[in-house]
């Protein structure tokens, strides 16, 4: 083998130029040569499972035949693939699957934002928009949400490590308590750790003397990704859309991760039965290709020709791909094998659970799941929960990526291990996923006494 066919040459070589700001690598110590489906294969020859697939990008796994032919065609039929936001017959088959896919109620009064091609800019195009159209200034989001790491959108994102070095983010951001039964903000946990949170978002905005001015827009993500799979309980967002539909409040649902078949619907919220003023849509909505639109209520729409742009919003390779992956991915056939793949993968976990103390929670729906690690030996929270352990997650993941599975971290101190793998996974490889995922959990837990 050449040198330079060698993961070490490649990460050396990124390691010189590239910037330090890079995450995955550090993890991940491998080149990437190629990928199919579920799997990835390295300069070297190894094949590794991906329970990655790009941060959830990837629902239909790593170069779906389909989704590569309808790329491959338009490359081949000379059609414009760089249009800013001129339109195309592309374009025009893309926005029509969209609103096919909405609840029916949007489908009649909607209008679509294409923006650039990050998650980040739709959020923060959705927040203009809402400022625009009410004439009022401040947001309210959610602790433990995720909206992105722009200079807007990371001024709505809960995580500390990400904001403590940037001073003097977008202002006029209110955080909110977000239902997490197993560290309830409130010390009460369930059904009566959700009661509280809702009462106490209903009393802010309502309270005369609450301190908290009415704000333009309300952003929520239904299930919180990088927060930790935190699924908003179907009450809690019920409520929220209440108060903020009373008191004339945009909402905003963010479903850039947990969107796109993730969760065993469509979008996350549909559980909920509740209908937003704006829908946050990125990642898998590109059939593996940049993509962010923003898909709103018509009464929003009071901006001016300009209002937002974003050179690349016309990517016609994402548009071709998403609207294969749309179709793919909102058959009810399809969404009823998701929960039922997410069922039984949850349950393994919850097995696996029973058997160390390691684990404190697993939770999630459909195929977004967490696998929360705490330390057994350590101090407890106010619900009387051992600490959460990065570093207990940590070595889970190291094992696994030895044992040649890939998987993300994320939540609070960064131990949750999450599940976003590709949404058409065998159960042949979610029990390959078990298989070394739970030899990893045991291996690290030996360390630890019940």
């Amino acid at each position: 083998m050449e040198m330079t066919q060698t993961n070490e040459y490649f990460i050396s070589r990124q390691n010189d130029f590239e910037s330090s700001a890079r995450s995955y690598p550090r993890k991940f110590p491998f080149a990437l040569k190629k990928a199919k489906g579920s799997w990835v294969e390295d300069v070297e020859g190894n094949r590794y499972l991906d329970f990655l697939c790009g941060a959830g990008t990837l629902a239909l796994g790593h170069n779906d035949d389909e989704v590569a032919a309808a790329m491959i065609e338009l490359i081949e039929s000379d059609a414009p693939l760089h249009t800013l936001d001129l339109t195309t017959p592309v374009k025009d088959r893309f926005v029509d699957t969209v609103i096919s896919i909405l609840p029916e109620e949007m489908r009649s009064h909607v209008k679509i934002q294409f923006c650039s091609p990050s998650g980040t800019d739709a959020t923060d195009a959705a927040i203009k928009l809402c400022k625009t159209a009410t004439g009022r200034g401040t947001v309210i989001a959610f602790s433990g949400g995720y909206h992105g790491m722009g200079h807007g959108a990371l001024a709505l994102t809960g995580n500390h490590n990400a904001k403590a070095k940037v001073q003097n983010l977008m202002p006029g951001v209110q955080f909110m308590p977000y239902p997490y039964s197993y560290r309830c903000p409130f010390g009460l946990g369930g059904d009566a750790g959700t009661a509280a949170c809702e009462a106490y978002f209903e009393r802010m905005l309502k309270d005369p003397e609450s301190g908290v001015t009415k704000p333009a827009v309300v952003i929520i993500e239904p299930i919180q990704g990088e927060g930790g799979v935190i699924p908003a309980p179907a009450s809690f967002l019920r409520t929220v859309r209440r108060v903020t539909k009373e008191l004339g409040i945009p909402l905003i649902v963010d479903e850039i991760q947990c969107g796109t078949g993730r969760s065993g619907d469509f979008f996350a919220f549909q559980e909920s039965g509740i209908i937003p003023d704006v829908i946050l849509m990125s990642k898998a909505i590109g059939g593996s290709q940049p993509m962010s639109i923003v898909v709103y209520s018509k009464d929003l729409d009071k901006w001016t020709a300009g209002a937002h742009a974003g050179t690349f919003r016309g990517n016609q390779l994402a548009m071709a791909a998403g609207t294969v992956v749309m179709r793919r991915v909102s058959s009810p056939a399809f969404l009823s094998e998701v929960r039922a793949k997410g069922e039984y993968l949850k349950a393994e976990m919850e097995k696996l659970k029973g058997e160390v103390s390691i684990i404190g929670d697993v939770r999630g729906r459909g195929l977004m799941l967490g696998i929360e690690f705490v330390d057994p030996n350590g101090s407890k929270d106010i619900m009387g929960n051992p600490e959460p352990s990065g570093e207990i997650a940590a070595a889970v993941q190291h094992a696994c990526f030895e044992n040649h599975l890939v998987m993300e971290k994320g939540g609070r101190n960064g131990s949750v291990m999450r599940c976003l793998c590709a949404l058409n996974v065998t159960m042949e490889e979610i029990d390959t996923m078990i298989g070394i995922f739970s030899d990893a959990v045991r291996k690290i837990n030996a360390g630890y006494a019940r």
